[in-house]
């Protein structure tokens, strides 16, 4: 198990690491790792939305099509294609799918880092709820071997168990606020690209 003999932790993030036992010590830093990678994904996922709703204002300005590039390739490569005894209309729903896969597979890569939160939404407080019942069990352990049940014993696990939540829910909420609201964002996106992508298909079929 992983009982250590009482000692007083700081009551913060790192002294609560530096005094919590092996077990603990993994269960933390793989959370810190997470709650870290949550701030990265969510600051690059703000960027790209910024990035993509500017290029979509410009270009609805008549402006420079930008990052939007694929989009407007896959609809040149589709418009140049002559097939035999195409009506226009039929021409003009053949650039839209070759458009509109376009942007699936742009729009995938531009919200990639959403799955990402997801999981780390999902999992984070389970990764920390084992790193609760390893510090209470360790207290458990530490009663067992010293058959007392002061505070001086239960708490290291107890301290351990209460740190490991904390870290839990510090990677688990930032990565669950910023799926949500990111994923609203970037719905709004997708539906700005639609009508952008029928203006121009109509205009250079």
């Amino acid at each position: 198990m992983d009982f250590a003999p009482m000692s007083l932790a700081p009551m913060s993030p790192l002294g609560m690491f530096l005094y919590a036992g092996p077990v603990s010590k993994l269960v933390m830093a793989l959370l810190l790792a997470a709650a870290v990678w949550t701030w990265v994904l969510i600051i690059d996922g703000v960027f790209v939305l910024r990035r993509l709703s500017k290029a979509l204002d410009r270009v609805r300005a008549g402006g420079d099509i930008g990052v939007l590039w694929p989009i407007a390739e896959a609809a040149r490569e589709a418009s140049q294609a002559e097939l035999p005894n195409e009506t226009i209309h039929q021409k003009r729903e053949r650039i839209l799918q070759h458009m509109n896969r376009a942007a699936r597979e742009f729009m995938l890569d531009a919200e990639g880092g959403l799955p990402v939160l997801a999981i780390v939404a999902s999992a984070g407080p389970f990764v920390g709820l084992f790193g609760t019942v390893w510090g209470i069990m360790s207290s458990f352990s530490g009663i067992a071997q010293t058959q007392d049940t002061s505070l001086a014993v239960v708490a290291p696990g107890i301290a351990d168990a209460l740190a490991a939540t904390a870290y839990g829910l510090a990677a688990a909420i930032p990565a669950a606020i910023g799926y949500n609201r990111m994923g609203m964002a970037f719905g709004g996106l997708k539906e700005r690209m639609s009508r952008y992508i029928l203006t121009y298909a109509t205009s250079i079929a």
